[in-house]
């Protein structure tokens, strides 16, 4: 027996992997069906170009087996792929990442050895078999030569490399599991890692196991049911990634039943978009959109659902770098043929190609979302009302495409029936129409009662009701759509529109100025300003901010997040100085009844937008006193 050890470097590196590196053991058997599947592929392409090997039969399969009784439990992988010779077994197994092995374990930091997804930087998946396993033993005979070699060890320091024998060519490991890895030795277990991490390998995984029956019918001497033991070899892969297959192969049926076998979904995908890229990058990807959104889709933890493959074999579907944030609620498949079979998540933030993928992908994504809205409103609406706010999302994040994303994202309509786009509210505006109007901060129905409104109604401009909590942040962001800017008419930014666009308005009387500072002394420091209002017609008063504050609701919601740390922004009053009740205030000099009735006034204004005042003892007291007089 020819027993060689491990360079020093090397042993500690293997070591490392063994203790460290891998975080989830129970991919290991991944690593192996992986490494079988490219012995395999090796051997298709040198079967087509080889002249030595272009007369061999190409039959290709993996077959599993096991061992599950007594001390010694093993589990055997075992393929007709190329194969290896004697020093083919000494470079691939006896050298871990030769090339600068030694620097790289000197650079380590003790918390970096702790990193499990440092192991995708190397490609020495094949030693992840010995944190399950004692030994390993490796059969080989490479296509094409006579001899056959075996190669074992113990992961402690050294292995043996000598003379075998194997009836063709092809690699066979068998691994003497320890007690972290006897649990493998079990039929279930396995078919459960292949569908899991091997399903849509291209080449059929035969697992062979002996299944035992008893007839009830027919007894021993002991009067027991006869025992009977029966070998079986069954195929427990699915050997096709429908991704990989050409459109025009598959059928919508087939589509939404891969769907729906991945996702765990009962229901079809609402649609979905198959792709493949080709050149520099190449990669597929399958993805759909669910009809209803997915439960978790606010949760912080939310579970991403595009799983990662890299030539067909699954890596991950729990890295949140593969897509977006806003664009969470997407499922299927992306397959990489141009990354590392041992990506790590580290490695997939940082990858190149990785990047390629995403930005393509979410271009890709956009644009058939555009293509909906376009040729298919009905159905487009549906997409609209599941994922409207986590486009809304993208507005904020995602400023490369905030253009694409701006022709998306939908609003309601002071209006109009149904959603409305931004694109279709600008082909509605009159000719002298500066602004985009919107009213944030509020419910719907709050927003559509909103006083304000009447003033808009009547000039026959058209104001997009943005009740989502998240508008507020949004649209605030985005300034102008298409050169024309966006305006709140919650804001005193607005104030003055009215004016402009319709009759001019004459300046306001003595009356009026000393109305408006008789309000602002009464409330003091509760409010920013008082002002005469050009818009208000049936409200006695509403409040507005200031054009770079938050709504007030929005402040409300800031303080439920635990932002107790901002600044809060005190309201403007915008009466209406026509009105029955302000003009009580006028014409009263009772200080205390002035008061009272212009506190009343900013808490009833503030009622109608949805907002509790500060004190609703204070506010009710207050009410009580009024109406008894």
């Amino acid at each position: 027996m020819a027993q060689k050890k491990f360079k020093t470097e090397v042993a500690e590196l293997l070591q490392l992997i063994i203790h460290s590196l891998y975080s989830n053991k129970e991919i290991f058997l991944r690593e192996l069906v992986s490494n079988s599947s490219d012995a395999l592929d090796k051997l298709k392409y040198r079967s087509l170009t080889d002249e030595k090997l272009k007369g061999l039969a190409f039959e290709p399969r993996i077959d599993l087996s096991f061992t599950e009784e007594g001390k010694n439990r093993t589990l055997t992988i075992s393929d007709n792929g190329l194969g290896m010779n004697e020093a083919d077994l000494g470079d691939n197994l006896g050298t871990i990442a030769s090339s600068g092995t030694k620097k790289f374990l000197a650079s380590l930091t003790e918390e970096q050895k702790k990193d499990s997804n440092l192991i995708g930087q190397f490609g020495v998946g094949f030693y992840s078999a010995f944190m399950v396993a004692d030994r390993v033993e490796v059969i080989s005979r490479k296509a094409g030569e006579d001899e056959a070699w075996k190669w074992s060890s113990t992961g402690k320091g050294s292995y043996s490399l000598d003379k075998s024998e194997r009836d063709s060519h092809g690699t066979t490991i068998t691994l003497t599991l320890n007690d972290e890895g006897s649990e493998y030795a079990n039929r279930w277990q396995i078919e459960r890692l292949i569908k899991k991490y091997s399903d849509h390998i291209a080449y059929p995984i035969f697992l062979s196991y002996d299944q035992t029956s008893y007839d009830d019918k027919k007894k021993d001497d002991e009067g027991n049911p006869v025992k009977t033991i029966e070998h079986k070899v069954e195929q427990i892969n699915s050997s096709s990634a429908l991704w990989r297959r050409p459109k025009n192969e598959l059928t919508a049926e087939q589509y939404n039943e891969f769907y729906k076998q991945s996702s765990y979904d009962s229901e079809d995908p609402l649609f979905y978009l198959h792709t493949r890229a080709e050149g520099a990058t190449e990669y597929v990807t399958l993805f759909y959109i669910p009809k209803k959104a997915p439960f978790d889709m606010y949760y912080a933890d939310y579970r991403p659902g595009v799983k990662l493959y890299v030539k067909r074999v699954y890596i991950t579907d729990d890295d949140k770098e593969l897509l977006p944030s806003y664009l969470r609620f997407v499922r299927g498949v992306i397959d990489s043929e141009d990354l590392p079979l041992n990506v790590s998540r580290e490695i997939l933030q940082q990858n190149r190609v990785m990047s390629a993928i995403r930005t393509a992908s979410v271009k890709k994504l956009l644009g058939e979302f555009a293509k909906l809205s376009e040729q298919n409103p009905e159905l487009y609406t549906t997409f609209i009302e599941q994922y409207n706010r986590p486009l809304k999302e993208g507005l904020y994040s995602d400023y490369a495409n905030r253009d694409a994303l701006l022709e998306l994202v939908r609003f309601k309509s002071s209006t109009e029936e149904g959603w409305t786009s931004l694109a279709s509210y600008k082909e509605r505006m009159g000719a002298d129409q500066k602004a985009i109007y919107y009213i944030t901060g509020g419910k719907e129905e709050t927003l559509k009662a909103s006083p304000l409104l009447a003033a808009y109604k009547k000039r026959g401009l058209e104001v997009l009701i943005m009740s989502d909590d998240i508008d507020d942040l949004i649209v605030g962001s985005i300034g102008t759509y298409q050169e024309v800017e966006l305006k709140a008419i919650n804001k005193s930014g607005a104030v003055d529109d009215l004016k402009e666009e319709g009759e001019k308005e004459e300046k306001a009387s003595k009356e009026e100025k000393e109305l408006v500072k008789k309000i602002k002394k009464a409330l003091g420091d509760r409010v920013k300003d008082v002002v005469a209002s050009s818009r208000l017609t049936d409200a006695p008063a509403v409040v507005v901010v200031d054009e770079n504050d938050p709504t007030v609701q929005m402040q409300q919601l800031l303080k439920a997040m635990g932002q107790a740390d901002f600044e809060e922004a005190k309201p403007i009053l915008e009466v209406n100085v026509s009105d029955p009740m302000v003009q009580k205030i006028a014409a009263s000099d009772d200080k205390e009844y002035t008061a009272d009735l212009s506190s009343v006034l900013l808490d009833q204004a503030l009622l109608a937008e949805g907002v509790m005042p500060k004190d609703p003892v204070a506010f009710t007291k207050k009410l009580h006193s009024l109406l008894s007089r």
